[in-house]
């Protein structure tokens, strides 16, 4: 069994993220490098960025958090003092938590380069929250700037509903997933294309070096693929509602449908 979802599965926006994250790139890698050959290659390339955690809120202002203070309630009974071998009142053992600590998050990116003189022609980014929120969507925003003043297309896919959407002059039109293309050649501009969760994901186009045509990139048959690798529809937890951000009811009542035409237990139910 596959997703039980056409297009992109909202249960992936959870703790499975990351793993998908990577797995995806790599079926994107897969599925482009029979189109390129012989003359541009399709290769993996890491970097690490820090991501700020802010207490598991996907929206949050863009800033890093640190709590002073902790304040429990006591309980109803005061507990009685313990001594030390000196007679010194021992405190009752303290409260511990865990602190939000910046973590450095790995992220893969498929890079395009001709074969004869390993040009970057194209970067395919796969956006995740280290991108969209906190602090991380201000570096994101520069290195997206920095790519603009480069020779080099960049294919942007944000298959997550949470965090900041990248800054455009204007408002595209309102959907849970986009794909964004800035060519080289019609900068400043950037074509969109929204996505509704309803919907399976789009074809796009991969641009190359003038005059070669550009090659079409199967989103759905890339995380159809992660599937078909991985499981996923065995990991993830359908019996409550997917991770935030929540959806409307007409969505939240259409995933429930749909995951119990899908002979998923544990699918709640709709009104």
């Amino acid at each position: 069994m596959a997703s039980p979802f056409l297009g992109m599965d909202p249960y992936l926006e959870g703790e499975m993220w990351q793993e998908f994250h990577d797995t995806l790139a790599g079926a994107i890698r897969a599925q482009l490098i029979p189109e390129l050959r012989p003359k541009y290659v399709a290769l993996l390339a890491k970097r690490y960025v820090l991501d700020r955690p802010v207490f598991g809120v996907f929206d949050a202002p863009p800033r890093t958090l640190y709590p002073d203070v902790h304040v429990v309630k006591p309980s109803d009974t005061t507990p009685v003092a313990e001594h030390g071998e000196a007679g010194i009142a021992v405190a009752e053992p303290p409260v511990e938590l865990p602190s939000p600590i910046p973590e450095e998050v790995p992220l893969l990116s498929v890079e395009i380069r001709d074969v004869a003189e390993r040009r970057l022609v194209t970067i395919i980014e796969i956006l995740s929250p280290a991108n969209k929120r906190g602090e991380g969507v201000r570096d994101y925003a520069e290195r997206r700037m920095d790519l603009m003043q480069t020779a080099t297309h960049l294919l942007e896919i944000d298959l997550l509903r949470g965090g900041t959407r990248i800054q455009l002059l204007g408002e595209p039109p309102p959907a849970d997933y986009y794909v964004y293309l800035s060519r080289v050649q019609r900068r400043p501009n950037t074509q969109v294309w929204p996505i509704s969760l309803r919907e399976p994901l789009p074809p796009v186009p991969v641009p190359l070096l003038r005059p070669d045509p550009d090659v079409p990139l199967n989103l759905q048959a890339a995380v159809n693929a992660c599937f078909d690798l991985v499981g996923y529809e065995h990991l993830l937890d359908y019996s409550g509602p997917p991770p935030g951000p929540e959806l409307d009811d007409n969505d939240a009542a259409w995933v429930a449908e749909t995951l119990r035409a899908a002979g998923l237990r544990g699918a709640p139910p709709t009104d």
